[in-house]
């Protein structure tokens, strides 16, 4: 007896034409290194009353499907996701912003050594992160919801993944105040941001599975840490001074740029505690805007 190994697991994907349908054609391969994609189902119990106090009925009910994907953030692979995480798509200038489009996806949890294959329909993307510190890649976490899973004893045709090196943090930098211009930052310990749209399924009698999934705003926070030198940064939070961030990471050729600009940006808090006796560190969470020139809370832009 075999027992389905992590090594040899995979997963690909398809961009689907209709909600809840699986993707036809080739499936493409994700670089990957966790995922916690599920199926769940609620429960219905009867609520009769017995002298004896046992139930006697339980049902299963309602059905869904969630859960995260984690990955280094590189060049392509990821495309089809930050797209379904922005409701919107890259322009021919290779431009994205905030847009008002779902993007649904088929994703295939092979586990190739056993050969089975769970089948996720009508996933996407309902929160992005993004995480940049000293000593790592680019971690991007993917929390996914859908409507439904199926398992097969056959896979769909994928085609492999062309790995890209994924971009580190050496390979980062940002600007905050104003973009290009003298005002990169070099004492930031790290940056975390989230684009957050809370995709949910939307029952309705008849069918244990969503026609459709709802969705709310575009919520984009993030958190700076920076070495604290100076006022210059935690001003902005006591005066209420809005201000701007530009976000550059690439790999370490430098020849594919994934830039995050957030034009608008309002700090809400300036912590800085005394944690023991080495340097202090001032930490501020943000929120993104609308912006009426940029027309947009974030705008993202790969350069190639």
């Amino acid at each position: 007896m075999a027992f389905a190994q992590g090594s040899r697991s995979s997963l690909s994907y398809g961009v689907e034409s209709t909600f809840g349908v699986a993707a036809t054609g080739t499936y493409g391969g994700l670089p990957i290194k966790t995922h916690s994609l599920d199926l769940s189902k609620d429960r219905l119990q009867g609520m009769d009353i017995y002298s004896d106090r046992m139930p006697r009925v339980s049902r299963h009910g309602n059905r869904q499907t969630a859960g995260t994907i984690e990955v280094d953030l590189r060049k392509g692979n990821y495309d089809d996701f930050l797209e379904s995480g922005m409701m919107s798509s890259f322009d021919s200038s290779d431009v994205m912003t905030v847009g008002t489009t779902p993007k649904f996806l088929t994703i295939e949890d092979a586990l190739n050594d056993i050969t089975q294959f769970r089948l996720f329909t009508g996933m996407t993307v309902s929160s992005t992160s993004f995480s940049i510190a000293p000593n790592q890649m680019v971690n991007t976490v993917f929390t996914m919801v859908g409507a439904n899973m199926t398992v097969s004893g056959t896979g769909k045709t994928t085609s492999a993944a062309v790995i890209n090196d994924p971009f580190d943090s050496y390979s980062a930098s940002m600007y905050e105040g104003g973009v290009g211009s003298g005002d990169v930052i070099s004492i930031i310990s790290s940056i975390d941001f989230s684009i957050t749209i809370s995709f949910a399924p939307t029952f309705v009698v008849g069918s244990d599975t969503t026609p459709q999934l709802e969705f709310g705003r575009s919520i984009i926070e993030g958190t700076i840490t920076a070495y604290f030198e100076d006022l210059s940064l935690l001003n902005k939070f006591l005066n209420e001074t809005e201000s701007e961030i530009e976000i550059n990471v690439d790999a370490p050729a430098g020849t594919d740029t994934y830039t995050f600009w957030f034009p608008r940006i309002k700090y809400n808090g300036g912590n800085i505690p005394l944690a023991n006796e080495q340097s202090r560190l001032v930490t501020l969470p943000f929120e993104a805007l609308y912006d009426t020139t940029a027309t947009t809370q974030l705008k993202l832009t790969r350069t190639s």
